[in-house]
């Protein structure tokens, strides 16, 4: 029990360190990419953990609910990287909805965990999310906006699990005479 509190903790951390590190804006979407396997110590799908994913996204959703984000919870590839967002966001972000319902072993304990833990949970194939966190080298950049940039947090493991974040920004065009307003994430 003492070990997915701390689990909870470290996930909530990256939450939050990513947050103050990103210009994301209330109703932006968080992708994250979780194996649960990974944070036990284990390789990518071979040791899945509804408790782990449990603790993990109750940390990270109170904290992006806190700030008036969405979070959408990637798929394993079995469910070819779908991603599982709360309704409200798809409409919002007028996003094709699919059918399908992850679980450990088929989408992942972490996205089975998001699909019980919203309130109207929906699947949808892609989304353009404004920051990320890929925790157990999930491979989250297919659903990241362009131009993801790295962002470096002191919480760099949850569990056994690497951690790797990522914001994005708006693309720079122009060449050498160009002038870019710093106020554009």
């Amino acid at each position: 029990m003492e070990y997915l509190v701390q689990i909870k903790q470290e996930a909530a951390q990256a939450a939050k360190e990513l947050i103050g590190q990103s210009a994301l804006k209330p109703k932006d979407i968080v992708l994250v990419g979780c194996s649960s396997s990974e944070i036990a110590g284990e390789r990518i799908g071979t040791f899945s953990s509804a408790e782990l994913a449990q603790a993990v996204f109750e940390g990270i959703y109170e904290v992006l609910s806190e700030h008036g984000l969405y979070l959408a919870a990637q798929c394993c590839e079995h469910l070819n990287r779908a991603v599982i967002i709360e309704q409200d966001a798809a409409e919002y972000e007028r996003i094709p909805i699919v059918n399908a319902v992850p679980r450990p072993g088929a989408g992942g304990a972490f996205a089975a965990a998001a699909y019980a833990g919203f309130k109207r949970p929906v699947a949808v194939e892609h989304i353009r999310a404004g920051a990320g966190i890929d925790i157990g080298d999930t491979l989250i950049g297919m659903h990241l906006k362009e131009v993801a940039v790295p962002v470096r947090i002191t919480q760099t493991q949850i569990g056994k699990a690497r951690v790797v974040c990522a914001r994005t920004r708006a693309k720079y065009i122009g060449g050498a005479r160009a002038i870019y307003d710093d106020k554009i994430n």
